[in-house]
């Protein structure tokens, strides 16, 4: 008889990666485009998760273009509150007690205004949304790094403004292909002046060197994914001394090419380096997971334990930037998750 397991979405975790736009509800997206007349490609109706893969430009020029479709219906006030509540009620149903949302404000300053707009408006349906699913919630700003420096040092200045305001980091993200990482240093310095930590993307499309990078002159506090680190022992030895938790997320790994199966996302590698890691959803619009599915991922392909998950949990919540009582709590709750028969 197959061992009983206990319910992933009773286990109390943190979301750490999860970008706006990507975080909307297929459904949502279907009934905003509907509503206005706005005609999505197959990918995003009935070839439904997409077929995706990032390991040349022309794959992720594809993905950019599916990711900007689905930011255009996005029109009103209404349609962001209904965004962002719909991720807290999605990421609280999965067992997250904590999450950490990261958008770019530059996407959507046309539509509302201006950056400082949208992000107010953004922060408000983020406090209104932890209020009514009882889920913690912050944003983190994150600049584009197809895009000039100058445009990352804007944004690291608005971020500023809202630092102990329900904006807690500042970071860095779309192909890192693109881009010096060495030339968003100093947009970086701006917003950790402010008391904002480092969150960059790395070590995805690129390998160890683009951590090596972002090690050297970005200094995070933690990396979105960050996986490729594991292929070269001194880079992965580095973000282990350097205490910082990556930001990991399978399903995206997987749909776009970095890895080919679940198997090979290096999770254990990683937690056997002393790596914190934090499985995140990324874009469950496009990759079709949202968080709970990562850890099932890992349950379903690597064989990894209710104790094993149980860790990874912990470490979600540590690598968080959740309040000390909100995750003090949690912990608690991890261990009371572990300690109970499984259903």
């Amino acid at each position: 008889m197959a061992e009983a397991m206990r319910s992933i979405d009773r286990l109390p975790k943190a979301h750490l990666h999860l970008h706006f736009t990507g975080s909307m509800r297929h459904a949502t997206l279907v009934e905003l485009a509907e509503r206005d007349g706005v005609r999505l490609p197959p990918a995003l109706v009935e070839e439904w998760p997409p077929q995706l893969r990032a390991t040349d430009e022309k794959g992720w020029f594809r993905f950019q273009r599916l990711y900007d479709t689905a930011r255009s219906v996005l029109r009103t006030p209404d349609d962001v509150r209904r965004l962002v509540h719909e991720a807290a009620e999605d990421d609280a149903a999965e067992g997250s007690v904590w999450t950490e949302i990261q958008v770019d404000p530059s996407g959507y300053a046309t539509k509302f205004g201006n950056i400082t707009d949208f992000t107010e408006l953004v922060l408000d349906c983020v406090r209104d949304a932890s209020a009514t699913y009882g889920i913690g919630m912050a944003v983190v700003i994150a600049s584009n790094r197809t895009r000039h420096p100058l445009d990352a040092r804007t944004l690291a200045r608005l971020a500023s403004q809202y630092a102990g305001r329900g904006v807690v980091g500042f970071g860095l993200s779309n192909d890192e292909r693109r881009g010096e990482t060495a030339s968003f240093a100093r947009a970086f310095a701006i917003a950790r002046r402010a008391g904002l930590h480092s969150m960059p993307h790395g070590g995805e499309l690129r390998g160890p060197r683009s951590v090596a990078a972002v090690l050297e002159h970005l200094e995070p506090d933690r990396i979105g994914h960050g996986v490729r680190c594991v292929e070269d022992p001194a880079v992965l030895a580095a973000v282990a001394r350097a205490g910082l938790t990556l930001e990991v997320c399978p399903s995206s790994n997987v749909a776009l090419g970095v890895y080919d199966t679940f198997e090979e996302v290096p999770v254990r590698t990683l937690m056997e380096a002393g790596v914190g890691v934090a499985l995140g959803a990324d874009d469950p619009l496009l990759f079709g997971a949202r968080l709970s599915g990562q850890y099932a991922a890992l349950r379903a392909a690597q064989d990894f334990s209710d104790a094993e998950l149980a860790e990874l949990a912990r470490m979600s919540l540590r690598g968080s930037y959740a309040p000390d009582d909100l995750r003090t709590t949690a912990l608690a709750a991890v261990d009371a998750w572990l300690a109970a028969d499984p259903a």
